[in-house]
């Protein structure tokens, strides 16, 4: 039975609005949080200063922070707002967007908010090391466009390039979306790709977001795939409800309800602080319209990799209805090598969450490796 709130347009904020409204620019987003220049720290001053030469004669952009009118090429400028200059650098490697709804969620005055970190542009980002790659997953070139068919039974389809929230860390941040825009004939190419192999079971809806993409695109997309023998489950990958919680409104609703397959929302939720309780009320609203709600993680440096906090992040999931699933190593693309954690420091993690948790809250520990025929489990040598 499908179960719809009555709600009203003039009551709720359409997330349309706010996709629009967000954050591009570190100095906005540094005085949205009261973050004074003093309270940055020194290790990131003194890797934004070394590039301060190379970079200061390309953006005579001005920008006022903290009450202050600056301009990028003031000889006399001083060192702290130097570093704030040079975000424009990584923001050309992969542009920032903070939605003001995430932003709202994060301390105020405290740079080293873990949510913040999560989104802010850094000259760490230059960094060269090796591993990391472009294309850590090698999946950039599918038979069909729009199509990644690395497991068996599942097949992942790009709905959307864009995000509404530019994660630093993102594995498909060189991901060649304007080659993978989808239209009509190429979303039948798809369809019948999936018609023609009865093998696959199970479709995910990805991107970017799948969110992105209007109503009733997404309705048509999921009544195509409901008219496929084959197909048992429609899981959908997003971050969007969590950072941007007015997405699932009365239209998404009727969406899913319509969907005759199993659904599944996969949430991309890192630190039990994105739980808000505006998603609470999203994720419950799902739960009664018969959507299975899992959450993936990636393990992060200086953001979740410590037991307490992901042990709050499974207990904030599982009392918002969400369900523990994957804790991702870190996919080595370029530009995310400082959030890397490595395997015994994951494992000495994973091995205090068993002494703390229950076992249907202790997520997985994956990596997932091109080529594989599946995600690959880290051992953790508990016997």
């Amino acid at each position: 039975m499908q179960i719809i709130p009555k709600k009203t347009a003039s009551v709720e904020t359409h997330w349309k609005k706010e996709l629009a409204n967000t954050f591009n620019d570190l100095y906005e987003l540094l005085n949205f949080l009261q973050i004074k220049e003093k309270n940055i720290p020194l290790a990131y001053r003194q890797r934004i200063e070394c590039l301060a030469a190379e970079s200061d004669s390309e953006n005579n952009n001005i920008h006022t922070f903290n009450g202050k009118t600056q301009n990028k090429n003031t000889i006399n400028i001083q060192p702290s707002q130097s570093i704030i200059n040079k975000h424009n650098g990584a923001r050309k490697l992969f542009p920032m967007r903070v939605p003001r709804p995430f932003a709202a969620l994060m301390e105020k005055g405290n740079w080293h908010d873990p949510l913040l970190q999560q989104v802010i542009p850094q000259n760490a980002e230059f960094e060269e090391r090796v591993g990391f790659v472009s294309d850590p997953l090698e999946e950039q070139n599918g038979s069909v466009e729009g199509l990644i068919h690395k497991y068996k039974s599942r097949v992942l389809i790009v709905v959307k390039g864009g995000c509404a929230v530019n994660c630093r860390y993102c594995f498909r941040r060189h991901f060649p979306y304007q080659s993978n825009q989808l239209n009509k004939k190429k979303y039948e190419q798809i369809l019948d790709y999936i018609r023609n192999d009865t093998h696959i079971n199970e479709v995910i809806l990805s991107g970017g977001d799948p969110l992105m993409a209007k109503d009733e695109h997404l309705s048509w997309l999921i009544h195509e795939l409901n008219q496929i023998n084959n197909i048992k489950r429609i899981r959908v990958h997003t971050r969007l409800p969590v950072v941007i919680p007015s997405r699932i409104n009365d239209e998404f609703i009727s969406v899913v309800s319509s969907c005759s397959s199993k659904l599944i929302m996969v949430l991309h939720i890192n630190h039990p602080n994105e739980i808000s309780d505006e998603l609470k009320s999203k994720m419950d609203w799902l739960k009664q319209n018969n959507v299975t709600l899992l959450n993936q993680s990636v393990l992060l440096a200086g953001i979740n990799n410590n037991a307490n906090v992901l042990s709050e992040l499974s207990e904030a999931l599982f009392a918002t209805n969400i369900l523990p699933y994957y804790l991702h190593l870190l996919d080595p693309v370029k530009g995310a090598s400082h959030f890397d954690v490595n395997k015994n420091d994951a494992r000495q993690i994973m091995s205090e969450l068993y002494n703390t948790l229950p076992g249907f809250l202790v997520p997985k520990l994956v990596q997932e490796l091109p080529n594989r025929k599946s995600k690959t489990p880290i051992d953790l040598g508990l016997e």
